[in-house]
């Protein structure tokens, strides 16, 4: 069957086509995008603004158009943090299945854990024993670890890059000041979080996952010979935090310039990059590998399993 997996996210919308088939990786055939960053449309209420929910508008209706050009078999829409905070989200979600037709499933911060994390363990696979693993979204991190598909523990934090970025680094490039307020923050946040894992045993495999992530990694991180033809992408603390104030000095427009930082994710690198840093240093971890399936592909793997 050919599936339309629509991600409402708080950076971007996103339209995944795959022709997938219970017991086959999904095989994407189509990719349709459009950058939203939601988070700056936010009212000191917490409501998406007029303009925003018009942008939303715009992009979804978009999105339902490439999806039916590409004769999908079905759609799965889903919003995320930004959508999910809102003050009006269910307003926004009213009016985006009365304008456009598209039914958006709200996902919680646990669930986007959970199917992120069922996504990395299949493509890893069993092998990879007790995964711990690290997503950085726009409004929200995520972090799990487990020996099975389901985590034993699963929980969203709001240390999005897109978050971060407009609460702690208003400047353009940021002022130290700001990031060192920003890693302060995190850093609390954090050591709060990771009492949550303490009766865990320690992960035999340790993932991040997401664009930021995959972007941080192509700029400051390595491949390596993995197995059989296939290459892995490795990104070590160290190297992170060799880059981050680099990073942190440069402005938004001259940053796509840089290895992996893409002109959708420019503005909220650096957070990203810091959130991820105090993220490896409240977990202990010094070098993570980066898994090219996210929450996407967690929701296409679940729609499968329910064919099954």
């Amino acid at each position: 069957m050919r599936l339309g997996v629509l991600d409402v996210g708080s950076n971007t919308v996103h339209l995944l086509v795959v022709d997938a088939h219970p017991g086959a990786r999904p095989i994407p055939t189509a990719s349709h995008k459009q950058v939203l960053r939601l988070m700056r449309y936010l009212e000191d209420d917490g409501a998406i603004s007029d303009e925003g929910v018009r942008a939303i508008l715009e992009a979804i209706g978009g999105a339902a158009d490439a999806a039916k050009e590409a004769g999908i078999d079905e759609l799965l829409a889903f919003a995320t943090s930004a959508i999910r905070e809102a003050t009006n989200g269910e307003e926004v979600l009213a009016l985006v299945a009365r304008r456009t037709g598209v039914e958006l499933q709200v996902l919680s911060g646990d669930d986007e854990a959970r199917l992120t994390f069922l996504a990395v363990r299949r493509w890893y696979g069993w092998s990879a024993e007790r995964i711990l693993l690290f997503d950085i979204g726009g409004g929200s991190l995520e972090i799990a670890q487990g020996i099975d598909e389901i985590p034993d523990v699963a929980r969203s934090l709001p240390l999005g890059a897109g978050r971060s970025t407009i609460a702690f680094l208003p400047d353009d490039p940021p002022s130290t000041d700001q990031v060192a307020a920003l890693r302060a923050h995190a850093r609390k946040v954090l050591a709060e979080a990771v009492k949550s894992f303490r009766d865990l045993p320690a992960p035999d495999h340790i993932v991040g996952s997401s664009k930021t992530i995959r972007s941080l990694a192509r700029l400051a991180g390595s491949v390596e010979d993995g197995v059989g033809s296939t290459e892995r992408s490795v990104l070590t603390r160290e190297g992170l935090d060799d880059w981050t104030p680099r990073l942190a000095k440069i402005p938004a427009d001259a940053r796509p310039a840089l290895p992996g930082i893409t002109a959708d994710r420019t503005f909220q690198i650096v957070a990203g990059a810091v959130v991820l840093s105090e993220a490896m240093r409240a977990f202990k971890v010094d070098e993570l590998e980066v898994s090219p399936w996210a929450l996407r592909e967690g929701l296409i793997l679940r729609r499968l399993d329910r064919l099954g």
